[in-house]
């Protein structure tokens, strides 16, 4: 981006807002591989056209591979957020985070994080769910946690069709991708954990939008919102496009060289993109019970056909399904504790509770007794054929 370019951008930008607060997310590609001098000069322009009243912020998205202690001052001088990508251990993050020469980088990406807390920085960690990771997580949310102590996590779930990096998408899912139901199963895991032990002090972004949808709020996240179109992007050359997931022909807004910022995003071909993921919800996805928190899921992802047959059903959709359904008691839970003024941390104690219960029961139940947890089954083919520390009720 020139320059002239990031001016026009800034400007517009910043005289399109109406609210007290602005953020400006970079991202990439690699935003590191612009340099440090660009995003001074981006500050400069940001004071140039900040006006009193105005706070402005910046997110920066980065593998963290060439951060070192001057962007780092940079970042903490500046009060950036900066978002680290990182996939879990080595082991896991090495599959598919490697550089062009195919080397590994997590040892390079472990670096950048601890350099951003030996300045202080404030970092969240950014994991994309896929095909090497998936059916490992609680190594990965134990990692994230324990080893590169980050408090606010996004798991981000890796569907990619052939030719998608092309303008024709394809549907065939490619290896590489999260299995239909494993993304469920993956925040089912982790979400079991987080609730017996981390609830006020790791924040995972699907459960902060869930608890959202359970009191009635906005989501805070656009793949799980009624609508969409409120993530464009823009591009070095100042095209604008209706999403980062859709930058394609059919999703060019216009640039904003020719046409005010403003305008694009206000425009009728923007407002309709936004509306069509409501519009165009299946009626299987209408009816179902857990609609008012997925809300269909990004329309990226919507490739599927429903059971009788129509198209539109997102690719996760067996998983979101699950999981959802697997968190509601808890959810309810901590959405009642909001209500009357209570911390929904307590949900903690709650299911402590709830644990000790059932370890009661499978303590007393015989051989040939139907299993306490319900599934219909003896004991001695269902629970009974644990260890005790692995005998934890469905949540």
């Amino acid at each position: 981006m020139t320059e002239e370019l990031l001016e026009r951008f800034t400007r517009q930008y910043i005289e399109s807002q109406s609210v007290p607060e602005v953020t400006f997310a970079w991202q990439g590609g690699e935003p590191t591989l612009m340099g440090l001098d660009f995003f001074e000069m981006a500050l400069q322009l940001q004071k140039r056209y900040q006006h009193r009243g105005l706070t402005i912020n910046n997110t920066f998205q980065t593998n963290g591979i060439l951060l070192n202690d001057e962007w780092c001052r940079f970042f903490r001088e500046q009060n950036f957020l900066i978002g680290i990508s990182i996939d879990g251990p080595s082991h896991l993050h090495d599959v598919y985070r490697v550089d062009r020469r195919n080397h590994p980088t997590f040892k390079r990406v472990m670096r950048g994080v601890e350099l951003l807390k030996k300045h202080e920085v404030e970092f969240n960690t950014l994991t994309c769910i896929h095909a090497a990771n998936s059916d490992y997580p609680l190594e990965v949310y134990r990692f994230l946690r324990d080893e590169v102590q980050s408090h606010f996590m996004q798991f981000i779930p890796v569907v990619l069709r052939d030719n998608e990096t092309g303008f024709q998408r394809g549907e065939t899912i490619t290896e590489h991708s999260v299995g239909v139901t494993q993304f469920g199963h993956f925040l089912k895991a982790i979400f079991d954990e987080w609730v017996r032990r981390d609830v006020g002090r790791v924040f995972v972004q699907t459960f902060d939008a869930a608890l959202a949808a359970w009191v009635g709020q906005a989501p805070g996240v656009c793949i799980f919102a009624k609508t969409c179109g409120t993530a464009m992007v823009l591009e070095h050359n100042g095209d604008l496009y209706s999403c980062d997931h859709f930058v394609e022909p059919d999703y060019l807004l216009g640039n904003i060289i020719e046409t005010e910022l403003a305008v694009l995003v206000d425009s009728t071909k923007q407002i309709h993109f936004g509306l069509a993921k409501r519009d165009t919800l299946p009626r299987y996805c209408q009816e179902c019970q857990v609609r008012f928190v997925c809300n269909g899921g990004c329309p990226k992802n919507r490739i599927r056909h429903t059971p009788d047959g129509e198209p539109g059903l997102n690719y996760l959709c067996e998983g979101y399904q699950a999981f959802f359904k697997h968190i509601a008691p808890q959810m309810e839970f901590m959405a009642g504790e909001l209500a009357a003024g209570g911390h929904p941390a307590n949900v903690m104690v709650a299911v402590a509770r709830q644990d000790a219960e059932f370890q009661r029961k499978l303590a007393m139940a015989g051989r040939n007794d139907p299993c306490p947890c319900g599934s219909g089954r003896k004991f001695k083919h269902c629970h009974g054929r644990l260890t005790r520390h692995e005998t934890m009720p469905d949540s």
